[in-house]
């Protein structure tokens, strides 16, 4: 088993979480059971799902549950792109958002391959160079 909470992805995760229920606050009320609903849903499934892979106990698992986090960061840019469209936030917030996300699937696609090409299940310690960051786990 990982500890989540020290992977950047997951810390990444919660930050895009943190910002999308900060943002969907500025939304015109109408949207509370509609957009803004559905953006909390799938940024809060993002570090959920990197979460649950970690505790499944297997790399395999890991990698499924880090391509379900990803299907969700997917979503909530579809979403993102149609909160742009309802001028709902501004261009910089707009921006800012995007530039979180994108981040967040291009280090945990990244992070995906790497593990999937090593098995690091019997490896006390790893290091795993992704992008701007370094993951350093111990097991």
């Amino acid at each position: 088993m990982h500890n989540f909470k020290e992977l950047r992805i997951w810390q990444q995760a919660m930050d895009i979480a943190r910002f999308s229920y900060q943002i969907t606050k500025e939304f015109p009320r109408e949207e509370v059971f509609g957009l803004t609903s559905q953006m909390k849903i799938s940024s809060v499934s993002i570090p959920s799902n990197i979460a649950e892979g970690c505790g499944r106990g297997t790399n395999a698992q890991l990698i499924h549950f880090l391509d379900i986090s990803i299907g969700s960061s997917c979503e909530l840019e579809t979403q993102i792109i149609l909160d742009k469209d309802f001028d709902f936030c501004s261009k910089e917030k707009f921006d800012q958002w995007t530039s979180q996300v994108n981040s967040f699937q291009r280090q945990t696609r990244v992070f995906r391959e790497r593990l999937a090409k090593n098995n690091f299940e019997d490896v006390g310690k790893w290091m795993i160079d992704v992008g701007y960051w370094t993951l350093d786990y111990v097991k």
